[in-house]
């Protein structure tokens, strides 16, 4: 892949050594260096499988607890970091120099430091000791240090910022000002307890994020990655613009199985930008499209770029509820690129890729039918089938369920073993001829299985995040040893002891990588730790709320516009996992506290989606979208230029949150039956396809700009219904607290009750506010008040609060104790919103005429383009 670049064009760099540099280590020592960092990655690896386990309990053996492990799991990253990432771009790369291994070691140290001394650290917490503090001087320095090498400047910057503050309270102005704190307190806080350093982020790292990108990196060195790009090249092809809705949908599936916007625009733009480019995309608008659908591929559910395990630990819901909420907004999203794209080749009348067999449409729609009904058949027949097994035969069901799941494995290596080996042709190559679909899909259906483990333990089984990424870890681990050798003898080549060989090395390669991969994350978790240490230090995060507050004046539209900028601002540079840790310290209780007092009253799920969707947005947004710098380089052209392009592609996923936060239905929360979840859906659908129209200026023809202006119209008003209808009839009813109990008590199980609370705060500021007090399963009034950790007392005509459970739902809400909840909402009694999307899709049904009747108007009598 090697060009002349065009003038203005992005200089010429090894993409490969690009994503090297970014995400696993950018040093090439020799062999007995390199021998030596692959058993460190593979030891971290077995010891992160290993707790999480169910070994140590039952054996009794090596059994840590959390901060021991978060000690450890620190005490890698930072080893592999200084022995991986040279310091500077002119340093040394062919070996480590002693000063790297002195900082390896010395940081190591200091990481494991929790670990080596918890005994001692236990008896005096609180009382540190100079060799405690200078180790946790020392051990905030290098792991500053290594997370300049591995992250760059940026997220050092940020945590520097926020160590300054620590100390330097008592000069700053006033509205921020503190009393500052000493080396030893701030040492302390930060390093040896679990506020700071070793905080939640990083045992959420250590115990659910690791396996999760272990597994991915399974996946894509057993074949899953590129079996994934080639069966999207194989579908969408042939369309028009079809490289592209290629790009889209092979970003979305190894999105996936990838926690890096970067090496997933590496995997797949390697192919699709080329390919983009040669059917009449312009360089920036490829590059833009595949950075586009990357970071989109950090909102898709279950991984989302690790930030979805965070918001288990942060929102204080289940991660299948996390899963739930995301999944919506972020299919809608990719449909959206995939029209968008399709427009953009409209506009220029591109040609999709040529196929090696055509068939007659009907037979290929007839044959997708058949292989989708029978997926259907076939998920019916194992959900049901394990059910009944497991109700027969309760915790001996393991044994059939397993032998059942072996013999599905070995069918699909048979039934794939029967395609022929497939490999996609070179992108620059003068004719690029697309895969055969059938053989193609059915070449690679085992890697869905390990997918189908993760769901099944998850979702059916309920077991822990960590637990099923275990266990499909473990499948996984199975497929890399034994899929080589059985598809051999499948198709009689022989040398099953040499396919067996090249199994295991691919096992030991995958097993390295996923711990190499893991390294900017652990250290990103551990440097965000230093934010959130500050906060819960200084008060900080109130001095946002406060800030935020003057600056919008109290208006509810400003403050969210001001949150998103500077969401934004603060995700510039930072990585996915450490980005959502910042923005949702510091922003999200900002928007619940400004918006319960301006009565939004969301779920917190809404509002740390809100924060992490613009979060994201910092990855494509120039100067610092590494993505954007990543896809420049393949399509030869200007990365600010890719990156605008790519910001103004992701407009879509801009503007949904703002949706979302006022209506929840995106988010499947609140929905009535299956009927009002299908209308939501395809509402949402045609909502997002509407607005990409309006925003590229082309529908079915070129659209004028009142067309525009009533197509954003049209989206409005299927996205948020109810802003017309508030208007004529208030949504809610407001009741006396005198009858939240009877409320409360018929409500149904795990509802929501929206109440008002009043009150002093701690800083003695007088608080009025509205929370969505999430309510338990069925109950007496005080067991469903208590589920959500609050205990309450009459008094008088308002409940007063007696107590608030520390990290319950009702303390995140900011319910403190000694405030009263003096009123309750319950919906009005008024029309469904959703018939306002009878005047919505009349209004978008006069476009469409208008454009159809202009688009024929256009055509000359012979059916050819008129020349004007």
């Amino acid at each position: 892949m090697k060009s002349t670049p065009a003038p203005g064009a992005a200089p010429e760099i090894d993409v490969n050594k690009f994503v090297a540099d970014n995400d696993t280590g950018a040093r090439t020592p020799g062999p007995l260096m390199k021998r030596f960092l692959l058993y460190i990655a593979l030891a971290w690896s077995l010891f992160q499988l290993w707790i999480a386990s169910p070994l140590p309990f039952s054996l009794g053996v090596l059994v840590f607890n959390d901060t021991e492990t978060r000690a450890i799991h620190l005490s890698f990253a930072v080893f592999l970091s200084f022995m991986s990432y040279p310091a500077f771009k002119r340093s040394p790369s062919a070996h480590v120099p002693v000063t790297d291994w002195i900082f390896a070691i010395v940081g190591t140290f200091c990481a494991s430091y929790l670990f080596i001394f918890y005994r001692e650290l236990a008896t005096r917490p609180g009382q540190p000791t100079p060799m405690d503090v200078y180790t946790a001087l020392v051990g905030i320095v290098l792991l500053l240090e290594a997370t300049r090498r591995v992250l760059g400047l940026p997220m050092v910057i940020v945590a520097l910022v926020f160590l300054g503050y620590t100390f330097g309270g008592p000069y700053m102005p006033d509205m921020i000002a503190h009393r500052g704190f000493s080396l030893n307190r701030a040492m302390s806080h930060q390093w040896l307890t679990t506020e700071g350093v070793f905080g939640v982020a990083l045992g959420v790292s250590s115990s659910f994020i690791f396996l999760f990108v272990l597994f991915g990196s399974l996946l894509d060195k057993a074949g899953a990655g590129n079996y994934f790009i080639k069966s999207a090249f194989a579908l969408l092809g042939h369309m028009r613009g079809g490289p592209a809705k290629a790009a889209v949908l092979s970003s979305a599936a190894t999105g996936i199985i990838s926690g890096s916007s970067i090496a997933n625009v590496v995997t797949t733009g390697t192919f699709t930008i080329p390919l983009m480019k040669r059917v009449g995309y312009r360089p920036d608008q490829a590059a833009a499209v595949e950075v586009s659908s990357s970071v989109n591929g950090q909102l898709m559910p279950p991984v989302m770029g690790a930030a979805a395990f965070l918001m288990v630990e942060y929102v204080g819901i289940p991660y299948i509820e996390v899963m739930k909420h995301a999944f919506l907004p972020a299919i809608i999203s990719y449909i959206a690129l995939l029209y968008i794209v399709h427009l953009e080749a409209l506009k220029a009348n591109m040609v999709g890729l040529p196929r090696r067999n055509i068939g007659s449409a009907g037979s290929r729609w007839l044959s997708m039918g058949l292989t989708l009904a029978g997926f259907v058949v076939l998920s019916g027949v194992v959900y049901w089938g394990i059910g009944w097994i497991k109700t027969v035969m309760g915790d001996a069901a393991v044994w059939p369920v397993g032998a059942g799941l072996l013999a599905a494995y070995v069918g699909l290596l048979w039934f794939g073993a029967k395609q022929p080996e497939l490999e996609l042709d070179d992108p620059e190559a003068p004719v690029f001829e697309l895969p055969e679909t059938g053989p193609t899909v059915k070449s690679g259906l085992h890697y869905l299985l390990a997918v189908v483990v993760l769901i099944w333990c998850l979702m059916v089984e309920q077991m822990s995040p960590g637990l099923s990424a275990f266990w499909a870890t473990m499948f996984m681990i199975f497929v890399m040893l034994t899929q080589k050798p059985i598809i051999a003898a499948f198709r009689g080549h022989g040398g099953l002891g040499q396919a067996a060989k090249l199994g295991f090395a691919d096992l030991i390669d995958g097993l390295s990588t996923g711990a190499r991969n893991m390294i900017g994350i652990g250290v990103a978790t551990a440097a965000a730790g230093i934010i959130v240490g500050t906060v819960s230090l200084t008060g900080i995060g109130l001095v946002m709320t406060e800030l935020v507050e003057l600056l919008s004046g109290g208006n509810l539209m400003l403050m969210l516009v001001l949150v998103a900028v500077i969401s934004l601002i603060l995700g510039m540079g930072l990585p996915t996992t450490a980005n959502y840790i910042v923005v949702s310290t510091l922003m999200a209780p900002v928007v619940v506290e400004l918006g319960a007092q301006s009565g939004l009253i969301v779920p917190l799920i809404a509002v740390h989606l809100f924060v992490f969707y613009f979060g994201l947005m910092a990855d494509v947004t120039p100067p610092v979208g590494l993505a954007s710098f990543a896809a420049a380089a393949i399509a030869r052209c200007d990365p600010i230029k890719a990156g605008i392009t790519a910001f103004f592609y992701s407009m879509r996923t801009a503007v949904l949150p703002f949706l979302f936060i006022f209506n929840t239905q995106l988010l499947l929360i609140g929905l009535d039956g299956p009927l009002h979840l299908i209308l939501t859906v395809v509402s949402a659908t045609v909502a997002m396809l509407v607005f990409a129209a309006a925003t590229q200026g082309h529908f079915l023809v070129k659209s004028r700009w009142y067309e525009s202006v009533a197509l954003l119209l049209v989206t409005f008003t299927l996205f948020r219904p109810g802003y017309w209808l508030d208007m004529v009839y208030p949504p809610f009813n407001e009741v006396p607290a005198s009858q939240i109990s009877r409320l409360v008590e018929e409500a149904p199980a795990n509802a929501g009750k929206r109440v008002w609370i009043e009150g002093t705060n701690l800083d003695g500021k007088d608080i009025r506010k509205g929370v969505l007090l999430p309510l338990g399963p069925k109950g007496t009034f005080r067991e469903r008040f208590a589920s959500a950790g609050v205990n309450v007392m009459a008094q008088g005509n308002d409940l007063l609060i007696t107590q608030v459970r520390f990290g319950s739902r009702a303390e995140k809400l900011g319910m403190e104790q000694g405030f009263r909840i003096v009123s309750a909402e319950i919906p009005a009694d008024r029309p469904s919103k959703e018939w306002l999307f009878v005047p919505a899709l009349a209004l978008l049904l006069l476009v469409i005429a208008l454009q159809r009747g202009r688009a024929g108007r256009l055509k000359t009598p012979q059916g050819g383009q008129a020349s004007a």
